[in-house]
């Protein structure tokens, strides 16, 4: 399944598509797109940006967009106009500061699925349906309290409150979940606190499993948000179609370090696998940050650990939908392009200013692959 890059150019934006079709089965798409004129506007890159979105979901005639996500580089002066264009759009929409690298002010990820129907619940949670499942993904939720400890509790229980109204439960069917973090240095560890026991109410501790995750500097354009998190989760999906990923010869359990998530997380179905890897640093087995100060060693071994999570899956990069890469220090993104640009050429790609948890930590990654498979003992996707 080696990936084929499409390029769609709109006036001032271009899309960055990656399909994944399946013989007999749905076809999905992964896109990021891209402005490309930096000193254009907000509102003129952000209709360029649109535009590109209008043609390619033309392009893609009966597929649906099922999640997107914007990453702006002033959330809270743009984030009013990111709502109303994307109004229309019906899917799950995630808005999150997260400047764009390369200089421009916008940028969208999106994620379309052939003959998917989209619902909405009364509290804005998305609901794709095809095949026999049901995918939940709910979007930007932000409850700001006095910490990002009472925050996380309440977002956590919300979610967790929502998969109870459908039957469902957070250990059970929640896989994948992004915590967005404002001025992370200070305010991760309460958000991690508050993970770890809503987690543990849920059923969710080191002897059980956990859930892929990414923890991230990001803002909100409510400014006394200081935690905003994004899940998803999927009903009808049976405990054996679940697997974890641990790559233990070059990753630690990340128990060890005191957090609650899994490295990676695949998902089987009658014709394919779904991989989730979440957020990914240079970490070795001990849990230990490697190559300190060094941004050429922490990318390559960030790549190494990617690779050694999906290989356990049996997926390697080719079978990648997309990339977003996490970047601490600016001044480091000419660098990590050119790194990325060797690794994932043919990889839709999109590089933001996102400081990771640990001071030390000068980049991350996350991404998500699809592999065809046969498996007739569970439903296709």
């Amino acid at each position: 399944m080696n990936p084929t890059k499409t390029i769609i150019h709109s006036p001032e934006a271009y899309a960055e598509l990656i399909t994944k079709a399946i013989e007999g089965g749905i076809a999905e798409h992964f896109a990021i797109i891209h402005a490309e004129t930096a000193f254009a506007r907000f509102d003129e890159q952000l209709n360029a940006v649109m535009g590109a979105f209008e043609q390619l979901k033309a392009r893609l005639e009966g597929s649906v967009c099922v999640f997107s996500r914007f990453f702006l580089s002033d959330v809270a002066n743009q984030a009013s106009q990111v709502r109303q264009a994307s109004g229309e759009m019906g899917c799950a929409v995630s808005i999150i500061g997260q400047p764009p690298l390369d200089g421009t002010k916008v940028a969208l990820l999106a994620y379309f699925v052939d003959g998917a129907s989209l619902s909405r619940l009364g509290n804005g949670t998305v609901v794709a349906s095809h095949g026999g499942y049901r995918h939940y993904w709910s979007c930007t939720n932000a409850n700001p309290f006095a910490s990002s400890y009472s925050e996380t509790h309440a977002l956590l229980n919300n979610f967790s409150d929502t998969l109870k109204a459908n039957g469902m439960t957070m250990a059970d069917n929640c896989l994948r979940t992004w915590f967005f973090v404002d001025n992370i240095d200070i305010n991760y560890h309460g958000m991690v606190k508050a993970r770890n026991e809503m987690f543990r109410l849920n059923g969710l501790t080191e002897a059980t499993h956990y859930i892929a995750s990414t923890g991230i500097a990001g803002r909100n354009a409510n400014p006394e948000a200081s935690v905003t998190a994004d899940f998803y989760g999927i009903e009808g999906v049976a405990q054996q179609q679940i697997r974890h990923l641990y790559a233990s010869d070059n990753l630690s359990r990340t128990s060890l370090y005191g957090v609650s998530f899994e490295r990676g997380t695949a998902v089987d179905y009658g014709d394919r696998r779904h991989v989730f890897i979440s957020g990914t640093a240079s970490i070795d087995h001990r849990g230990e940050v490697l190559h300190v100060g060094d941004i050429v060693g922490q990318t390559h071994r960030m790549i190494e650990n990617v690779e050694a999570l999906l290989a356990e899956a049996e997926c390697s990069f080719a079978d990648v939908g997309y990339v977003i890469v996490y970047l601490r220090d600016i001044a480091d993104y000419q660098v990590v392009m050119r790194l990325c640009g060797e690794r994932f050429g043919a990889l839709p790609l999109v590089v933001v200013n996102a400081p990771v948890c640990r001071p030390q930590w000068l980049v991350e990654m996350e991404c998500v692959a699809v592999k065809p498979i046969a498996a007739p003992q569970f439903p296709r996707f």
